[in-house]
């Protein structure tokens, strides 16, 4: 047994992070209990490249070993903590890199926080202020660092939440859902219909290749995907994460139950994967659906689910039908790539969970702001025990029953 220790949800926008130098620090505080074994410290951070300065870190004033700059990008670094170097209280984490610009490491910053146990400094730690934070002195939040204790337990996974059918906001989305979605001749027929429509209607548009993220409001999605056009103008982030998520409310219109599920080969990788998983009574199973590249799974006749397409392995591909709308995602190469080496292989099958939340449209304050542009870090994501290792920075798992449980 053990527990984690955090003040954030993980809903970082990566543009907005915290910049570090000798000058600009971070200060980090948790409360802990009394703890008599070695802790996990984790911590969400980007390095802007290999060549830069290691990460400082020094925790109830004395120093930690520095980390060195990994993969580019935000990823979770830890380090293994001596008992001896907390205490139970205020345990004060301070980070900086010895550089004279903002051009060494970036640590993960979560806004919306009116108290937080964050601060910054701008003198080398000389004075602090726990307000007009990150790297345009414009945020109030949280910087995403986590303890793990080994004593104590992480309290139970939450219980699924959904969407209600007579919410103004449900009931906009069903007149948005082409005609034939809503007379297919079964909930099979409905979700297949609504993949092909979606994987059909936008280019996928990773962090990669754009930075404007699109909430996880399905009109916004079915506006801003098809035009390239977001917030500011600027050419939005739709991935896979959003074919999922305008799957998901679009179901949930149609009265099929629907959650969205984020898998990875790794967490620290470009293996993951986010897809929708929908309720289908005649098979009384969740069915994995992806429609971004327009795939379900089938044996013997029957789609499949998550656990069942972890059992067939690099086998995958053979078992993979797509819909009409692959033939539209085919049209790109970086989804051709990803369909023939990570899709059909079966990789970011590998670790699963799932978002608790489904109410997506009714409750958007409860989305996260980025997801996908950082390494998986959002505490509303409830994984798997079994796949449990390497996850300790999430406080939510669950036993196989929670994730195969009818819907309510």
């Amino acid at each position: 047994m053990s527990r984690l220790y955090h003040t954030e949800k993980g809903h970082v926008v990566p543009t907005m992070g915290e910049e570090l130098s000798r000058f600009r620090r971070a200060r980090k505080v948790l409360d802990l209990p009394a703890t008599s074994a070695p802790a996990t410290l984790y911590l969400l951070a980007r390095p802007w490249g290999p060549t830069a300065p290691p990460l400082q870190l020094r925790l109830n004033g004395k120093a930690l070993p520095p980390l060195a700059p990994g993969p580019a990008g935000y990823t979770w670094y830890q380090l293994e903590v001596a008992p001896t170097a907390l205490q139970a209280g205020s345990n004060t984490l301070e980070l900086w890199a010895e550089s004279a610009a903002m051009d060494a490491w970036a640590l993960a910053l979560e806004g919306g926080h009116a108290q937080p146990q964050s601060w910054a400094s701008d003198d080398g730690g000389q004075s602090w202020r726990n307000q007009a934070m990150g790297c345009l002195n414009c945020e109030r939040g949280e910087y995403v660092v986590r303890i793990r204790l080994a004593e104590g337990e992480d309290p139970p996974p939450p219980a699924l939440v959904w969407e209600d059918p007579r919410h103004i906001r449900v009931q906009a989305l069903r007149e948005l859902i082409p005609v034939q979605a809503k007379q297919a001749a079964s909930p099979l027929a409905q979700v297949q219909a609504l993949s092909t429509w979606l994987a059909s209607s936008w280019e996928h548009t990773s962090s990669g290749r754009a930075a404007q993220y699109t909430p996880w409001d399905a009109p916004t999605i079915l506006s801003w995907g098809p035009s390239q056009r977001g917030h500011n103008g600027q050419r939005p982030i739709a991935m896979c994460v959003h074919y999922a998520v305008a799957l998901v409310s679009c179901c949930q219109a149609l009265g099929i139950p629907a959650r969205c599920a984020a898998v990875t080969g790794a967490l620290n990788s470009g293996d993951g994967h986010f897809i929708a998983e929908v309720w289908l009574a005649e098979f009384g199973k969740w069915v994995m659906v992806d429609p971004n590249t327009d795939a379900i799974a089938w044996k013997d006749g029957v789609p499949l689910s998550i656990p069942e397409i972890q059992r067939e392995g690099a086998g995958l591909g053979a078992l993979l039908r797509f819909g009409p709308g692959a033939v539209f995602q085919r049209g790109f190469p970086h989804m051709v790539a990803f369909a023939d080496q990570n899709l059909k292989q079966g990789v970011c099958f590998a670790h699963r969970s799932v978002w608790w939340r489904a109410d997506l449209l009714s409750r958007p304050e409860f989305s996260p702001s980025g997801h996908g542009a950082t390494s998986y870090c959002e505490t509303g994501l409830v994984w798997e025990k079994s796949d449990a290792a390497g996850l300790g920075m999430f406080p939510a798992f669950a036993d196989p029953a929670y994730f195969d449980r009818a819907p309510a």
